[in-house]
């Protein structure tokens, strides 16, 4: 049985997440909050919480300052934001920020199962189409210059761990990754374990980041 914290300041979209997560979780416990405060003073008073699902907008917040807040005081509480933000910088700065994942207010019912079903198996979630996007918004932003992979990086990845990365670079899970390229989730998971080596990066987050600007379709002409 899964322990949630729920912290949002909408009662309407606490009662209608509270229906996903109870259709697909039935013997799921939810506690609600309202405010940044009472979210900080609930995980201090249930440190066994499976899962909290945080908006970005809700009293005392400040944006991803609310996060960062909520994962300094508890670090090993897994925290989804759940926001009507839409925004791909916004979603990758929450998950460089210690979010497992993103979920939009505007994700479908069976949207939204899926990605809580992704999260509590571990995985990290992010909103596909955002990140599919290339407006020019996303594209100018400098501060992820930085994390850009060299061209010899690319080039030692096999065409296999190319598909497997440009999927990842677009949120997918390895089930889903395993799915669309015919081969095994085991085989998945070794791919991104190299990928992960090559690049040398430390986790699945830093390397999507890093694989936002490459023009997959050039290196897949090898």
């Amino acid at each position: 049985m899964y322990k949630i914290l729920i912290a949002d300041d909408h009662p309407l979209f606490r009662e209608a997440i509270s229906n996903v997560i109870h259709t697909s979780f039935p013997e799921c416990e939810l506690l609600e909050t309202q405010t940044l405060e009472s979210a900080l003073e609930t995980t201090l008073d249930h440190d066994d919480l499976d899962l909290i699902l945080l908006d970005l907008n809700m009293p005392g917040m400040n944006g991803l300052n609310g996060l960062i807040t909520l994962r300094n005081e508890s670090p090993t509480i897994p925290v989804v934001i759940v926001s009507a933000e839409e925004d791909k910088q916004i979603v990758l700065q929450a998950i460089t920020y210690g979010a497992v994942g993103f979920i939009t207010k505007s994700s479908s019912r069976e949207q939204m199962t899926d990605a809580l079903k992704q999260i509590l198996a571990g995985n990290v979630y992010l909103p596909s189409d955002i990140i599919r996007s290339n407006s020019p918004e996303t594209r100018r932003a400098p501060r992820h210059d930085d994390n850009r992979i060299a061209p010899e990086a690319l080039s030692s990845l096999t065409r296999r761990q190319l598909l497997v990365l440009e999927r990842m670079s677009t949120g997918e899970s390895n089930k889903q990754i395993a799915y669309n390229l015919n081969i095994a989730e085991t085989t998945v998971k070794a791919h991104v374990s190299a990928i992960l080596r090559k690049l040398n990066v430390h986790n699945r987050i830093q390397a999507v980041l890093s694989a936002g600007n490459i023009n997959f379709s050039e290196y897949l002409k090898r």
